[in-house]
């Protein structure tokens, strides 16, 4: 049994040195990251402006309410299509049939409150406009309250396609993210190398119109000046380096 024994252990210290170096060759060196985030930001003038008008009209009855509503509706609608406004950028928003009442301090028998009455009805009905010509937005505001509306919430401003200035926005955002990135690797004693991941951070950001409100006795009057300004569209991206080797 002795020498079968003998055999068998330098076989084994063999195999086992062989095997050694095949570990070793897997080991890899991994170079260091850097994630820096970028803000990019431009303003344009607007091109674009939305209205939103409508009626408000008074009745004894509901119907009545409803009649006159509809005729005013109906001028007002015309009236912005002749002002050069296209159909398709006429759409109702709003329509409400209301009733209004009178509360009164009286009781009943019993102390209770007596519930409120009926005095007649009220009909609200509004369209948000698309003013694709802002030299005619104070003539179509003008033209609107003339005809019958007596209620303007609000005009807003935007750009029709601001493709391009988002994609100007992102060259901004990946311009500074790559400035603050190669000064960092610089304190670092490092290079920036091949770029591992971009990313939009919080997506296109969403531009902030200038908002007006005004009564429609204001906008006749001509005392409301309105004006576009600028908007701003922003980008916010992040960006991840591998250092060079």
């Amino acid at each position: 049994m002795r020498p079968f024994t003998a055999a068998i252990i330098p076989l084994f210290l063999a195999t086992a040195l062989t095997a050694t170096p095949v570990f070793a060759q897997e080991t890899t060196q991994v170079n260091g990251t850097i994630s820096i985030s970028g803000i990019g930001e431009v303003t344009s003038a607007p091109d674009t402006a939305f209205v939103n008008s409508g009626v408000t009209s008074q009745g004894a009855t509901a119907r009545e309410a409803l009649d006159a509503n509809t005729k005013a509706m109906g001028e007002l609608i015309e009236t912005l299509k002749a002002a050069g406004i296209e159909a398709r950028d006429i759409q109702t928003s709003g329509f409400s049939v209301s009733p209004n009442y009178v509360y009164s301090d009286a009781r009943d028998a019993n102390g209770y409150q007596l519930p409120p009455k009926i005095t007649g009805y009220q009909v609200y009905n509004n369209v948000n406009v698309r003013v694709r010509e802002l030299a005619t937005l104070g003539s179509v505001l003008d033209k609107a309250v003339t005809v019958g509306a007596n209620t303007i919430n609000g005009v807003s401003f935007s750009v029709a396609d601001p493709s391009k200035l988002y994609d100007e926005a992102r060259k901004a955002a990946f311009a500074d993210a790559k400035a603050k990135a190669a000064l960092y690797a610089g304190v670092a004693g490092e290079e920036l190398g091949s770029i591992r991941n971009i990313s939009e951070v919080q997506g296109m950001g969403t531009p902030q119109p200038y908002m007006m409100k005004a009564s429609a006795d204001s906008v006749a009057a001509g005392a409301v000046p309105i004006e576009g300004g600028e908007l701003s569209y922003s980008i916010n991206v992040q960006v991840t380096w591998d250092f060079a080797d």
